[in-house]
């Protein structure tokens, strides 16, 4: 099978064979590039989000935001409460 004439074939008028044939020699051909997780900040948002973090009660998660524990999480504005998910755990986590 010659290969030039298999790229300009449209695909429904390859057999299975010739199909598989091409995919396997493209794939040989093109390297794959690792793909890398992007580091993006998880955000939660409000005490509600607190508790679904911790799994606790919207009251614990009050009185754990009151405790200065994760104060480095959190950013206030008025009632607005963002915290960074993953500061919150590691800074929980060194308290103990």
């Amino acid at each position: 099978m010659n290969l030039e004439t298999l790229k300009e074939k449209p695909l429904f008028q390859m057999t299975g064979e010739e199909f598989i044939f091409l995919q396997n020699k493209l794939n040989h051909e093109v390297p794959l590039k690792k793909i890398q997780p992007e580091k993006r900040e998880k955000l939660v948002y409000g005490i509600l989000g607190i508790a679904n973090l911790f799994g606790c009660s919207k009251s614990s998660a009050n009185r754990l935001k009151k405790s200065g524990i994760i104060d480095k999480a959190i950013i206030q504005n008025g009632r607005k409460i963002i915290v960074d998910a993953e500061l919150a755990l590691e800074l929980m986590k060194e308290s103990k």
